[in-house]
């Protein structure tokens, strides 16, 4: 197979204004010519071999930094924007989406957003509840969208928060050790912690100073909580100088980025980088042992696996996603390029569906997406009951999974025929942007392909994608 080209114009940019040098200097820093670094910063040429040499070996650089990711996300992104009907007269081609994120990211980025204003428009026209007059006449951007784009185009990757929790997590070798240890933290600063019965998972008063949480939470999701509280009092100046960078549109926005932050900072704490990436290299990445091991719950372990990217020390790029009944994405991210619907549910195929008629259990599939990338798919159930036989159950799906490149670094593939390229199931990103001609869970036609419809016969679908 032909290796695929490197093509990162922006990024080549970006790296030469960070390091404060013009053109002329950083071709010759290089060994190229300036008019093969100008075709190259403007993606008419790809990134060769030797540059990418010298700048690991000149800069220092990371060269994993060149890397497309973000560039296919955006990608991603911007073919479900387009397959609005909206766009349907005369869709751009998939050559220039792909020049306009790799040469335009801030244009890309801008369109995303416009889109999603309108949409959102859409939705509160189309709803009618009192939807005129509400807030004046603009439309403003959904703050949980908002948020999720944010750690979605961070890579779901925060260092400087990573290290903090991580130094926090330093001289706590056990869960006990580090549940003690966070107890002992909020208490030397005039904050008792209680469990207590009928109590929310957490519950703060400054003034008499006591945090309780509830007894029918499970000890993983205690702890977890205990590290929240442990973000939002001592690392208040850094998640808020994190959000002072990202810039929010809204009160909201950042309120509810807060939230995550603190998030961010309990699971990393709880599984602090270092000694986490050792053990899953360790377990190859056996999901119950280190559950077992951090005394965190499977989605925790999941979640977490998903935000190993740290410059110089990374783990296996994984995607995660948490689905609930309705097919609805509550929690998504990647760090491969398999991308998820923006907008409604994931592919009907995918096994993580499936894992609501099994639960305890996981669920292991070999996928193949449009684009011929083979992934790894492990899926399982995750319901949390409410503590009584009155209060609801919540039930959530995850799924995590990695390009079967990495698949040998999971216990979980050991059995599996992955060699046999029979073994993958076809499965897709949304129905409006995939283009198999032949899926039986089909709901609306690919919006670049033109319909062939014939009366006098009936297949799968209605119609025949050209």
């Amino acid at each position: 197979m032909a290796q695929q080209k490197l093509y990162a114009g922006a990024k080549l940019r970006e790296i030469r204004t960070r390091l404060g040098l013009t053109q002329k200097n950083f071709a010759e820093k290089l060994g190229v010519s300036l008019p093969y670094l100008n075709q190259m910063e403007n993606n008419r040429r790809p990134v060769s071999a030797g540059v990418v040499l010298s700048l690991a070996q000149e800069f220092g650089v990371d060269v994993t930094e060149l890397s497309s990711g973000d560039s296919e996300r955006v990608v991603l992104d911007m073919r479900e924007a387009l397959a609005d009907p909206v766009f349907s007269v005369n869709p751009p081609p998939l050559a220039d989406v792909r020049l306009t994120a790799s040469n335009a990211p801030i244009l890309a980025h801008a369109f995303l957003s416009l889109h999603r204003a309108y949409r959102q428009s859409q939705e509160r026209l189309a709803s009618l509840d009192e939807a005129l007059g509400r807030d004046g006449s603009s439309v403003q951007p959904s703050p949980w969208e908002e948020v999720r784009d944010f750690f979605h185009y961070c890579d779901n990757y925060l260092d400087a928060i990573d290290r903090a929790a991580e130094g926090f997590s330093t001289q706590n070798s056990t869960p006990d050790d580090l549940e003690d240890g966070a107890i002992a933290h909020l208490a030397r600063r005039g904050i008792t912690a209680e469990i207590q019965e009928d109590a929310p998972l957490r519950s703060y008063n400054a003034e008499s100073g006591k945090l309780i949480m509830s007894s029918r939470a499970s000890a993983a999701t205690r702890r977890f909580q205990l590290l929240h509280q442990i973000a939002l009092t001592t690392q208040n100046e850094l998640l808020e100088a994190t959000l002072d960078l990202a810039r929010f549109k809204s009160d909201e926005s950042r309120a509810i980025a807060k939230i995550g932050l603190a998030n961010y900072f309990a699971g990393a704490a709880l599984l602090p980088y270092r000694r986490f990436l050792t053990a899953a290299q360790e377990t190859r990445h056996d999901l119950e042992m280190l559950a077992d091991m951090f005394g965190a719950s499977i989605e925790q372990v999941a979640h977490r696996l998903s935000t190993m990217q740290r410059p110089q020390s990374r783990g296996v790029p994984f995607f995660f996603v948490r689905v609930d009944q309705a097919g609805t994405i509550t929690k998504r991210h990647s760090a491969t390029r398999l991308q998820f619907p923006r907008f409604g549910g994931a592919c009907p195929l995918w096994n993580v569906h499936q894992a609501f008629e099994t639960p305890g259990r996981f669920l292991r599939q070999l996928a193949e997406t449009p684009d011929g990338v083979r992934y790894f798919c492990l899926a399982r159930d995750v319901s949390k009951p409410g503590g009584s036989f009155a209060a609801p159950v919540r039930r959530y799906a995850i799924g995590l999974g990695c390009e079967i490149a990495h698949a040998d670094k999971l216990v979980y593939i050991d059995d599996l025929d992955h060699m046999n390229p029979a073994a993958y199931a076809p499965i897709g990103i949304s129905c409006r942007i995939c283009e198999r001609r032949d899926c039986h869970q089909r709901s609306v036609p690919p919006l670049e392909r033109r319909l062939l419809v014939d009366h006098t016969r009936r297949d799968i679908l209605p119609y025949q994608i050209e």
